[in-house]
């Protein structure tokens, strides 16, 4: 008989320490974890995971789905071709309230699930199961298959979609573009990188269940969402942690804003010399042309060579052409041809044709840009205004 239980003992820490074939108790939570923005452009966006705590078995762990896979091959080329698969990651849920109140200092937010016992069961199960080491890999899609999404899918999947998620009472409709900005202040280098690297598929209206990428929208649609026949999803909602005030380190001479300005002011003060002196400042020409070519060659790359779907079809090529970098050649011979005169002014249509997406609403573009813009289309005026002398 002693041998027996202490086998089963045996048996039932093996269980408890790995978190597998357990059989939750009537005391079982099951949460939603949302940790809010951090300072940095990859956690300016929050994160969210979920909670599982059974006293009764000692059990207080939790899985969210945003592990890199540092261990894959061509780590960095595979992240850049949008074929890189993150991880669901497992922690105790100690060390993860720690770490994102000492070390992070990012909000935290408890949503405690009103599941019945068999659906708190069937989730757990489920968490466990895609922990599995064949299980865990998934292909990340930053807009539909996030950190986010996953905790949606999860819960609607282990639930038997019986989940309804209700229009909070502020909700107003927005592009993903919008949603994104809604993170990020707009005049600074990340801001600009996303609106330069993603096309017009994100100014398209994301639907009341597309908001959900966002973990702070998760956190907002659970909390007005209903489960088993209209009771409340969420039972309790509890702030763990409430990020404390940090001192700003933004400044406006090193914002995009004010660089790109005065960069701008700079190529307008050169073309207004070479106007009133009738020269060209060649230098500046190729400076522009090499600058804007590869600009344009980074953006098909990441349009055609990648599996990343939100920088498809983007417009910022009217004016980072990429045929820039193939025809600077132009500027080293001493006779212009008579088809770069008319290329010039091809450049100036294409400013034009910007101009008109952006008005009508097919692509919104970075803000910082528009004094690089207004400097492009004074260069290129100058030029072809030029050449047309020779």
């Amino acid at each position: 008989m002693k041998k027996t239980l202490l086998l089963l003992f045996t048996f039932y820490l093996f269980n408890a320490s790995f978190g597998q074939n357990l059989t939750l108790t009537n005391q079982a939570e099951i949460s939603v974890l949302t940790v809010g923005p951090g300072s940095n452009l990859s956690d300016a966006f929050g994160h969210s995971a979920f909670r599982i705590k059974d006293p009764a078995l000692q059990l207080d762990v939790t899985y969210g789905y945003g592990e890199y896979d540092f261990d894959a091959p061509n780590f960095y080329l595979k992240f850049a071709q949008g074929k890189l698969n993150y991880l669901i990651s497992k922690t105790n849920f100690n060390r993860f309230y720690l770490i994102y109140r000492d070390y992070y200092n990012r909000s935290l937010k408890e949503q405690v699930l009103n599941l019945k016992q068999h659906q708190k069961q069937a989730l757990y199960n489920y968490l466990v199961n895609n922990y599995k080491p064949e299980n865990r890999a998934y292909l990340y899609d930053f807009f539909f298959d996030n950190c986010a999404t996953k905790i949606k899918d999860v819960a609607q999947t282990n639930t038997n979609n019986s989940i309804v998620f209700n229009l909070p009472e502020n909700y107003t409709e927005a592009t993903f573009r919008s949603l994104i900005q809604e993170n990020l202040n707009r005049n600074t280098w990340g801001s600009l990188g996303i609106d330069i690297a993603l096309g017009s598929v994100i100014d398209q209206t994301a639907t009341p269940e597309e908001h959900m990428f966002l973990p702070k929208n998760i956190h907002l649609f659970f909390e007005n969402a209903t489960i088993n026949n209209g009771m409340p999803l969420v039972k309790e909602s509890h702030l763990l942690f409430e990020q404390k005030p940090t001192k700003g380190t933004d400044s406006l001479i090193t914002s995009p804003l004010f660089v790109l300005g005065i960069i701008s002011l700079f190529i307008i003060i050169i073309t207004y010399k070479d106007f009133k002196n009738n020269r060209q400042s060649k230098w500046l020409d190729i400076s522009l042309f090499i600058i804007t070519g590869l600009v344009g060659v980074l953006i098909l790359l990441l349009w055609f060579a990648t599996n990343h779907q939100s920088t498809q079809n983007n417009y910022n090529l009217l004016w980072a052409f990429a045929l820039n970098l193939f025809v600077v050649g132009q500027f080293f011979k001493k006779k212009i041809s008579s088809w770069f005169k008319s290329y010039i002014k091809f450049l100036i249509i294409m400013l034009c044709l910007l101009t008109l997406h952006w008005v009508i609403g097919v692509q919104v573009f970075a803000i910082a840009l528009l004094p690089v813009l207004i400097a492009l289309a004074i260069r290129y005026l100058f030029l072809s205004q030029h050449y047309s002398r020779l």
